[in-house]
């Protein structure tokens, strides 16, 4: 097999003129360089220099041999320059996949000022309540609510997500507030994509099965029943915050709060992260609490629950 660092000897004592320049180039002795070049010209079975005190001239071969090695050389070089320049600036697909609501008000906005950043970057996004498997979808990002199950995947925290079970003024006027999670029982519950509400009871996980005669895998559907006064509904800080400030909602069942919850961005474990993960996740960290408060700041902006305006 033919050893790299014996033709790169070769190779720069040529385009730098003598064996010396070479060396320093290199970071080596002079007679290192001198025998790497030997042991080439041994290996091919040729000469490929003309030495003399003062200078060095190619043989034919030296010569047809250069022709054909330098190049290369110069395209590792420019490997080399491609990988540093996709260093700072990341180029190729970007798949991402999110919740749909969340995806549309809060992450989608934060995407898009990345690919003002990064306009060489080609970004594809999903929006599905579905958990996509990103490996073998061929995703290199999902944004996850809740607790997250063990997995390989590594997760990365992007901000706090705080679950409310609230009603609105009307439906209270109608219902007294519960206490204890065993009151739930005697309320109508508004369903969402699952059949249970999650709580906190002295500091332990505990899911709540819960009933009703209404369901849809939609937040902002929940939401506007919720303000219609049509029931009970456990929902996010990030659908329900402007109206627990305006008091159109009412927040219950506070200290059953479970807490130990998230947003997170997941992604496929690599050896070395590709630097468009890394820099989209960056950004997301840097800027998703600043978007989520200006959402809250200004309700009309991103979704409107169905009928309202």
């Amino acid at each position: 097999m033919q050893r790299w660092d014996r033709i790169e000897a070769f190779i720069e004592v040529v385009r730098l003129g003598t064996f010396s320049a070479a060396a320093r180039h290199l970071k080596v002795s002079n007679s290192h360089v001198s025998r790497l070049v030997g042991q080439l010209e041994n290996q091919l079975g040729t000469q490929l220099l003309y030495r003399t005190t003062r200078q060095i001239r190619l043989t034919d071969a030296g010569a047809l041999y250069y022709e054909h090695c330098h190049h290369l050389f110069d395209g590792f070089r420019e490997a080399e320059a491609a990988i540093d320049d996709l260093q700072r600036r990341p180029k190729g697909i970007l798949k991402l996949t999110s919740a749909t609501t969340f995806g549309e008000r809060f992450v989608a906005p934060l995407v898009n000022d990345f690919q003002c950043l990064y306009p060489q970057l080609e970004v594809y996004m999903h929006f599905t309540n579905r958990q996509v498997e990103l490996i073998d979808e061929g995703y290199d990002i999902a944004i996850r609510m809740g607790v997250l199950k063990d997995s390989t995947l590594i997760a990365r925290r992007l901000c706090e997500r705080r679950e409310y079970v609230v009603g609105s003024q009307a439906y209270f006027e109608q219902h007294a507030r519960p206490h204890s999670l065993a009151e739930l029982a005697s309320h109508r519950c508004l369903l969402g994509s699952r059949d249970f509400w999650l709580f906190d009871v002295r500091g332990s996980r505990r899911e709540v099965r819960v009933q009703g005669r209404w369901q849809a895998n939609s937040g902002p559907a929940l939401l506007d029943a919720a303000l219609k006064g049509l029931g009970l509904a456990q929902l996010p800080d990030y659908y329900v915050e402007p109206y627990l400030q305006s008091g159109e909602l009412v927040a219950v069942l506070d200290a059953f709060q479970h807490t130990d919850t998230a947003v997170w961005a997941v992604y496929p474990r690599h050896r070395h992260l590709s630097p468009k993960v890394r820099l989209l996740v960056d950004h997301l960290v840097a800027n998703i609490r600043e978007r989520i408060q200006h959402c809250h700041d200004h309700p009309g902006v991103g979704f409107q629950p169905p009928g309202r305006t």
